[in-house]
Formats: structure tokens, sequence, C-alpha cells
């Protein structure tokens, strides 16, 4: 797995404690990128930890279902979904106002093992990397692309919704099903549901379940008013 400048082989390469961002409904998938506006100042500081170290951030869910666990012993928040993704800090711009816009390249998913204990202001945890992450998936060959863009054309036609279809047509199985499952517009349990698909296929047939199940609905509700 390549990131920014860096080379990612095998699990030895990453760490395996590593700062947290606990972001309810953020997704990141390895190979996605995504954007964040940060201006909190842990979180500002925890920017500065991952600058000054391996640039490696770990975005993760805040849970209400791990209430007891060990993730619960930092008092400063709530606890923690069992999985994440690792980021690699590819891009910081400073806006002038005390925040920074910084992107995060998906690097691989994790295990949360435990959190650590520490005096800075944000979190540590003891990770476990998903090490097939860092390698090519190879059941991306054998989603089901028809289904993926038909759920898709649906799920924007009864949001009247457009779509880059040029794009669409050209990009490759892996990267389009990581991609829609991060913009997808859906809650915390359907994210992380998707973040813990265990291959690309599995995530494009969550996502297309979601996404039908959305569309019905949608017409469900425009069935109803009509009447």
């Amino acid at each position: 797995m390549k990131a920014g400048n860096a080379d990612y082989c095998d699990a030895a390469d990453l760490p395996r404690v590593v700062p947290v961002f606990p972001l309810a409904g953020a997704l990141l998938l390895p190979g996605g990128r995504l954007p964040l506006n940060i201006f909190e100042p842990r979180y500002l500081a925890m920017v500065d930890h991952a600058l000054a170290d391996r640039r490696l951030i770990g975005m993760i869910q805040p849970s209400i279902e791990r209430t007891g666990s060990k993730a619960e012993a930092h008092a400063a928040g709530p606890p923690l979904c069992a999985v994440g993704c690792l980021g690699r800090l590819v891009s910081l711009s400073e806006t002038g106002d005390g925040r920074y816009l910084i992107s995060l390249q998906g690097v691989c998913r994790f295990s949360c093992i435990e959190e650590v204990a520490t005096d800075t202001p944000f979190r540590l945890c003891r990770i476990e990397p998903f090490a097939r992450d860092l390698r090519k998936d190879a059941t991306a060959e054998t989603i089901d692309r028809k289904g993926l863009i038909h759920a898709l054309r649906a799920y924007l036609a009864a949001h009247e919704l457009e779509a880059d279809w040029r794009s669409v047509s050209r990009a490759e199985n892996g990267p389009l099903v990581n991609a829609l499952s991060m913009m997808a517009p859906y809650g915390p349990a359907e994210k992380q549901a998707l973040l813990e698909a265990p291959d690309v296929k599995a995530r494009a047939e969550t996502l297309i379940a979601l996404t039908e199940m959305v569309t019905a609905r949608r017409g469900g509700d425009n069935d109803r008013n009509l009447q």
C-alpha cells in the first residue's frame, strides 16, 4: 500500500501505538482520502504529534456499545468501536485562524486492542493492523459491478441527484467501492458495517443492500405522499 510518499508492505512497517481521532459518522478506508477541519486544541496537538512522528492517525468511531470495556478507561472520552482505519497525513494547510485543514489517506484497518494511558490531550490506542489491507484485494474483481451501478442510479434518481458517470465508468472496482462507501450519506452504524466488511466484495454487497433499502424506503414515502 502506498500512501503519500510512504510504502507500507507489511504490518512491521506500522506502529502498534497510535493517536486516535474519535469521530462519529466519519469513514476512512484503505486507499481513500478523508478531508478534515481540525480546530479543537487537543486535535491540533494530535496533528502536531503525527507530523513530528510517523504521520499516522487512527480514525475510529465512538461506540455506545462498549461501555465498561478497556477503551472506557480514558476519562476524557467515550468508549471506541473495535475497528478503525489508519490514515497517513498527506496534506496540511493552516487557515490563519488557528485551524488545520488536513487530508488523510487510508493505509489499513486495525483492531483497537486497548487504550494506552497518556498525559497527552489526545487519546492513544494499542492496535493490531489488518495486514491483508496492505495487499491487493483479489475479491475486487468479482464484485457485482452492474448491481452496484444499478443501485447507485436508483438512489440518485430517488434523491434527484447527478453523478459523474464518465469517472464512475473508468474507476477500478476496489477504489470505486471504497469511494462510494466513504461518500454514502449513512449513519454511524452503517458506516461501521462498511468498514468492518471483510473484503471489497463483501463491502460492495453491504453497500448495495444499504442503498436498496434506503431507495425502497424513499419510494415508499413518495407513494404515501401521493395518496
